[in-house]
């Protein structure tokens, strides 16, 4: 039986006089997302920190304004052992215009963030006919290692301030590759950014697997398809944990190397589905709809408000708009708002 989170009581932290003062949150909402709240304040800038305890896997977070105009947004967050804690990242907050995501050390300023590129692994000699999953020892072959080769020379202007990747061995040489020669610019593995758990359909042939009834779940109502087996689990679960891993390690990239900083992100096809799905506001159910080839970079920018999909599914492009522009003494931030007209590129 899933434990649930007891009421939280958050101090509104208003005034040196009110400090004692607590303020309940709706307990229903703690107690289904099974969160721990709490609020701070320091040199007259108030935040909240959130912390996740037993966080139902497609739990989503939206903090509603208490007794002040703060309003933080946080992500879908993965499940957690009963005893875990974690700070979610925070995506903004418009009391301090400052956000303090998850990963430590990691500060974004309002509309300055970095921008992540998402790399599909190269082929295998599964790719294609059968449904790989979390298969051990699926590595590339001798089209992945070259289609590898090649997008890693054709990002080699783009300066990359991290390289992460999925655990699996296709996406970690597929990193090295796009990681090698950069000044010994290290690979980070991100388990969150693993292959869907395809359970008992791991490792079977896509013809016989479009026979199952759940197939027509998978293609038409994906948001609903949980697959079968003890390691199954369902896309929105996928989305969620991957959404939140790019989202802090992007809060940790801006935070690190500045809000021009570009980062790689290497991932299954299923995966930056979902994620190019999140960003463009599109319903799980409509991510079939979108094609993601192997070493293709797709391109993604969060902002405050909205994030921007600059690239999807590029397996070609020129890449000198990914290129960050010189720092200037004095540079305007980074807009939230989308060009009207389009835009001159």
């Amino acid at each position: 039986m899933e434990k649930t989170a007891p009421e939280t009581k958050i101090p509104t932290a208003a005034s040196s006089d009110q400090k004692n003062r607590s303020l309940p949150y709706p307990k229903g909402w703690v107690s289904s997302a099974g969160l721990r709240l709490s609020r701070s304040e320091t040199s007259r800038k108030t935040w909240l920190v959130v912390s996740a305890t037993e966080c139902a896997p497609s739990a989503s977070i939206a903090l509603e304004p208490l007794s002040s105009p703060a309003v933080i947004l946080a992500t879908a967050m993965p499940r957690l052992a009963p005893s875990a804690t974690r700070t979610v990242p925070v995506l903004s907050s418009s009391l301090t215009r400052e956000v303090y995501p998850g990963r430590p050390g990691a500060v974004w300023k309002s509309g300055a963030v970095a921008t992540v590129l998402l790399v599909r692994h190269g082929l295998t000699a599964m790719t294609g006919p059968v449904l790989a999953g979390h298969t051990p020892g699926v590595h590339l072959d001798e089209r992945g290692r070259a289609q590898a080769a090649a997008v890693a020379e054709r990002l080699r202007p783009v300066p990359l301030a991290a390289v992460v990747s999925s655990p699996l061995e296709r996406c970690a040489e597929t990193a090295a590759a796009l990681a090698a020669g950069r000044d010994g610019l290290a690979v980070r593995t991100e388990p969150r950014l693993a292959e869907v758990r395809y359970g008992d359909w791991t490792g079977r042939p896509l013809k016989e697997l479009a026979r199952q009834p759940l197939w027509k779940v998978v293609q038409q109502h994906p948001a609903a398809a949980v697959f079968p087996g003890p390691e199954g689990e369902g896309l929105a679960q996928t989305q969620a944990r991957a959404v939140a891993a790019v989202r802090e390690w992007d809060a940790s990239v801006t935070g690190s190397a500045g809000p021009e900083a570009v980062w790689l992100a290497c991932s299954h096809g299923d995966v930056i589905k979902a994620l190019l799905a999140d960003a463009l506001g599109a319903h799980l159910d409509l991510f079939q709809r979108i094609v993601v080839d192997p070493c293709s970079v797709s391109v993604i920018r969060y902002t405050e408000t909205r994030p921007f999909v600059l690239r999807m599914n590029d397996t070609g492009g020129d890449v000198a708009g990914l290129v960050p522009p010189r720092r200037r003494r004095r540079r305007r931030a980074a807009s939230s708002d989308a060009a009207v007209g389009g835009g001159a590129g």
